[in-house]
């Protein structure tokens, strides 16, 4: 498909370094600007899946430059401009080797090891009794190490101090950032009548000071429930209504599929894919509340480099 970015291969004027994640990627600009474009590649269970989805980069981007600016009042961002639906352009930072996972809700990975019998997540205790969905008395924080390659795996905050993984003083701030970035998110949420149920964030370092990196409450970061007729289908034990990209993981465990060695990636469609993109559409429409307005994609890759090069040129 024309219309989609699966793969880039800029040479932006003083580049530096590129880096390829599941679905950004990044170009450094003499170490001090970062381009990150967001690919309409798609990610489950740590696997880049085989098709790109239509307008997911810009869902996410747009998603993550909007929620940027609405907490920069909270914790300073790494953020600079937007040049491009699928672009944003920062400062560079120094990332910590964490990312910082909050959850309100017993939901997704965590209540899938509650359901095995563990009461405890990255140091945390879980209390008995609880059940799928069920809301904490107050958001935990569960970190996770950033894997380079494979899976990220669970620590403790004890765990990142003692090992010097992150200083005692940047993780304390690291946790209160997070804890403030959730509120805010959670309020803008319930403005929409949805709840923010998990997310996901990372953070670096610049000139000495703490930045929010990355993206920030998109729908490949987070986890939304409709807040109406929430406590009744939690009441009768019924699933919840997710606006999250929960429902291509169900589709691909559904299918024999949850990243492990020997397992087939099952069929992508076109109907599928197409159906895929117009959830996401639906996720950015609730989630900032306008309607989305699909940019023109019938030269992509010429369109993104114009606009980034056109910036680079102005700065």
């Amino acid at each position: 498909m024309s219309n989609v970015i699966v793969k880039t291969d800029f040479h932006f004027p003083g580049q530096s370094k590129k880096y390829v994640g599941k679905v950004r990627d990044v170009y450094t600009i003499e170490d001090k600007y970062l381009i990150m474009v967001a690919t309409d590649r798609i990610s489950a269970f740590d696997v880049v899946l085989p098709k790109g989805i239509p307008y997911k980069g810009q869902v996410l981007n747009q998603i993550a430059s909007r929620f940027l600016d609405a907490t920069a009042d909270i914790c300073p961002n790494w953020k600079i401009a937007t040049p491009d639906p699928m672009v944003t352009i920062g400062r560079y930072c120094k990332p910590f080797p964490l990312e910082m996972i909050i959850r309100g809700y017993l939901t997704g990975s965590s209540w899938r090891s509650y359901k095995s019998g563990k009461r405890e997540i990255c140091g945390v205790t879980i209390p008995n009794g609880m059940t799928e969905h069920q809301r904490f008395p107050e958001p935990i924080v569960t970190p996770t190490t950033k894997a380079v390659e494979g899976h990220d795996e669970d620590i403790s905050k004890e765990e990142i101090i003692r090992t010097g993984l992150v200083s005692k003083e940047d993780y304390e701030l690291l946790e209160k950032y997070t804890i403030a970035l959730f509120k805010r998110g959670t309020e803008m949420a319930a403005q929409k009548g949805l709840i923010l149920v998990d997310t996901k964030y990372e953070f670096g370092k610049a000139d000495g000071k703490i930045f929010l990196i990355d993206e920030i409450h998109t729908p490949d970061s987070s986890r939304y429930f409709y807040k109406e007729g929430y406590e009744e289908r939690q009441v009768k034990g019924e699933q919840q209504k997710q606006l999250s990209k929960e429902f291509v993981r169900e589709w691909l465990m559904d299918n024999g599929f949850q990243g492990q060695a020997g397992q087939q990636v099952p069929e992508m469609t076109e109907s599928w894919v197409k159906q895929i993109s117009e959830r996401y559409i639906e996720l950015y429409e609730n989630i900032i509340g306008e309607k989305f307005i699909r940019s023109d994609v019938s030269n992509v890759l010429f369109r993104v480099e114009t606009n980034v090069r056109a910036w680079i040129d102005k700065n």
